[in-house]
Protein backbone atom coordinates (compact mmCIF):
# COMPACT_ATOMS: atom_id res chain seq x y z
CA UNK A 1 0.00 0.00 0.00
CA UNK A 2 1.83 3.20 -0.95
CA UNK A 3 -0.41 5.99 0.59
CA UNK A 4 -0.06 3.98 4.32
CA UNK A 5 1.93 5.95 6.76
CA UNK A 6 4.20 3.59 9.11
CA UNK A 7 4.53 4.79 12.63
CA UNK A 8 8.17 5.36 13.83
CA UNK A 9 8.38 3.20 16.79
CA UNK A 10 11.87 5.35 17.60
CA UNK A 11 12.27 8.00 20.37
CA UNK A 12 8.75 8.07 22.29
CA UNK A 13 10.56 10.06 25.27
CA UNK A 14 9.74 13.50 23.55
CA UNK A 15 5.99 12.51 23.56
CA UNK A 16 6.15 11.22 27.40
CA UNK A 17 7.79 14.59 28.18
CA UNK A 18 5.47 16.88 26.83
CA UNK A 19 2.22 14.87 28.01
CA UNK A 20 3.81 14.80 31.58
CA UNK A 21 4.81 18.39 31.26
CA UNK A 22 0.91 19.42 30.39
CA UNK A 23 -0.10 17.18 33.46
CA UNK A 24 2.06 18.96 35.61
CA UNK A 25 0.98 22.60 34.20
CA UNK A 26 -3.20 21.10 34.20
CA UNK A 27 -2.66 20.22 37.84
CA UNK A 28 -1.05 23.56 38.68
CA UNK A 29 -4.03 25.63 37.06
CA UNK A 30 -7.04 23.50 39.12
CA UNK A 31 -4.84 24.11 42.55
CA UNK A 32 -4.68 27.63 41.26
CA UNK A 33 -8.02 28.01 40.66
CA UNK A 34 -9.57 25.61 43.95
CA UNK A 35 -7.31 28.46 45.96
CA UNK A 36 -7.92 31.63 44.58
CA UNK A 37 -11.50 31.90 46.36
CA UNK A 38 -14.16 34.05 45.68
CA UNK A 39 -14.01 37.74 44.26
CA UNK A 40 -14.31 40.68 46.59
CA UNK A 41 -15.57 43.69 46.87
CA UNK A 42 -12.85 46.73 46.65
CA UNK A 43 -14.61 49.21 48.76
CA UNK A 44 -16.69 47.28 51.16
CA UNK A 45 -19.93 48.94 52.43
CA UNK A 46 -19.83 49.32 56.10
CA UNK A 47 -22.95 47.62 57.42
CA UNK A 48 -25.94 49.92 58.83
CA UNK A 49 -25.55 51.35 61.84
CA UNK A 50 -27.49 49.63 64.68
CA UNK A 51 -29.52 52.30 67.08
CA UNK A 52 -28.92 49.90 70.18
CA UNK A 53 -26.34 51.40 71.80
CA UNK A 54 -24.56 49.77 74.79
CA UNK A 55 -24.76 50.92 78.52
Amino acid sequence: MPGRTVARHGNNSARYVRGFGAAVIAVAALITAANAGPARAADPVPPAQQSVQAR
